[in-house]
């Protein structure tokens, strides 16, 4: 698909379904890769190697995050450059940020295998627990050299006009990694490395796949020989920043979470609160495909002046973000135990109780949760970094922290109705952001 035309000419809410839904689809299949990582370690390693993969689990997010700050950093400039017409910059930031990912794949990687032992035990765990959530994470830390660019190969593909392509290649790397999982720990018995490694192998099979069509020049974008600048790698940086501080923010949450839960109620208390995280999982990506699967429309037609065009691709994207999120909300309220059991079958009916209970709690943020998501990637797209990383650290660090100790008289109920409270604060400061710069965001059209 000739992507200069299906951005620049397509009717929004057209554009919305062929751009939106496969990103949305592809964001479904990742979830419920996740989804299923959860069950199947739950399920074929017991309980408390469900609790050391949650434990580890935002270290492995911190894996990804260097590589997602330069992908998802360089596809807004690479977006407005070729709404700009000038595509041998959009090529050479593509082939700059191809390498940085590379570079920090091997840079961060080495830093989490060597610290993995003390992490975990920094974060309370011992013996058994200790030893499964540091074998989970070192063969993450090993292969981030080749995985961690695939996110970013996803953004180039969808820019380059291969939506559909990168749908099935999402798929198709859900697909793999739940095959080789249930290999791996259901018929040959490895242990949770093999859980990681099931991932990481999948990962890897769909970044070569995903490099194809640059390699042989099917792609708008293609490799040529990179000139680095002062300048282009910090509109990377101003760009990426606010997924990056996203990353980072939000597991530095869910590392505090996880040590206050540890030293409150043990194992039990990561569990409950890793089944919170599996629900997020879920949801939080399908927000996060229609979203920013419309950023290189968006990016595109704010970078060739037509701003009309933006505003209603964005209406197209709030509406159906506060459909998909409230009716998100509604199930989570619905069906606690059923979700609580996919994950926690082999405990007792206190630890269901507080799963259901904490599930409902929990349910609350998705009522105003997709107004800050879509807020954040509206700015991004357009190249607003500040407003979006304010939004990005606001929700992932600074009011969870801040309604901990406001909460705390309440424990665990505290715990559990931090996320909506989260949730309130996040929206009322995106609507103030939204008002403070509603006169740019109303620009006419560049004739």
């Amino acid at each position: 698909m000739d992507s200069a035309a299906l951005f620049s000419k397509t009717p929004p809410v057209k554009l919305f379904f062929t751009a939106s839904l496969p990103g949305a689809i592809g964001m479904l299949a990742s979830a419920l890769y996740q989804t299923v990582d959860g069950v199947f370690v739950g399920q074929f390693l017991g309980s408390t190697a469900f609790s050391a993969l949650n434990l580890a689990m935002p270290f492995v997010i911190i894996n990804f995050s260097l590589a997602d700050l330069i992908g998802v950093g360089s596809s807004v400039p690479i977006s407005l450059s070729l709404g700009k017409g000038d595509r041998q910059s959009a090529n050479n930031i593509f082939t700059c940020a191809c390498i940085m990912i590379f570079i920090a794949g091997i840079a961060i990687g080495s830093v989490l295998f060597a610290a993995a032992p003390l992490l975990m035990s920094l974060m309370g765990a011992e013996g058994e627990f200790a030893q499964l959530a540091v074998q989970y994470l070192r063969v993450y830390a090993l292969c981030a050299p080749v995985t961690t660019i695939i996110f970013a190969a996803d953004n180039y593909l969808r820019i380059c006009g291969f939506i559909r392509g990168s749908m099935f290649l999402n798929v198709f790397m859900s697909a793999l990694s739940a095959g080789l999982e249930f290999l791996f720990l259901g018929v040959l018995k490895f242990g949770i490395w093999g859980a990681a490694l099931a991932t990481c192998t999948g990962m890897f099979v769909c970044t070569a796949l995903a490099a194809v069509p640059f390699v042989r020049g099917k792609a708008m974008l293609h490799f040529t020989r990179p000139h680095f600048s002062l300048r282009m790698t910090k509109q990377i940086v101003a760009c990426g920043s606010p997924n990056f501080l996203n990353n980072i923010a939000g597991r530095i949450t869910s590392i505090i979470m996880n040590a206050i839960l540890v030293r409150i109620s043990g194992e039990t208390a990561v569990s409950v609160y890793g089944v919170l995280m599996f629900a997020d999982g879920f949801i939080q990506p399908l927000l996060y495909g229609m979203c920013d699967s419309l950023q290189p429309a968006v990016g595109f037609n704010w970078g060739a002046g037509k701003y009309s065009r933006v505003r209603a691709i964005e209406c197209c994207c709030f509406t159906a973000s506060c459909i998909v999120s409230v009716a998100s909300a509604v199930v989570l309220f619905l069906i606690p135990e059923q979700i609580t059991r996919l994950f926690l079958s082999d405990v007792s009916p206190e630890v269901i109780d507080m799963s259901v209970g904490a599930l409902k709690l929990f349910s609350l943020t998705y009522f105003t949760r997709w107004f800050s998501f879509a807020t954040q990637s509206y700015m991004l797209a357009i190249e607003k970094s500040l407003p979006a990383s304010l939004i990005s650290v606001s929700t992932a660090l600074i009011f969870p922290v801040i309604l901990i100790a406001a909460l705390w008289p309440l424990g665990l109920t505290g715990i559990w109705l931090n996320f909506a409270g989260t949730s309130i604060l996040a929206g009322l400061m995106s609507l103030a952001i939204l008002l403070r710069v509603r006169g740019e965001l109303h620009s006419p059209d560049v004739v």
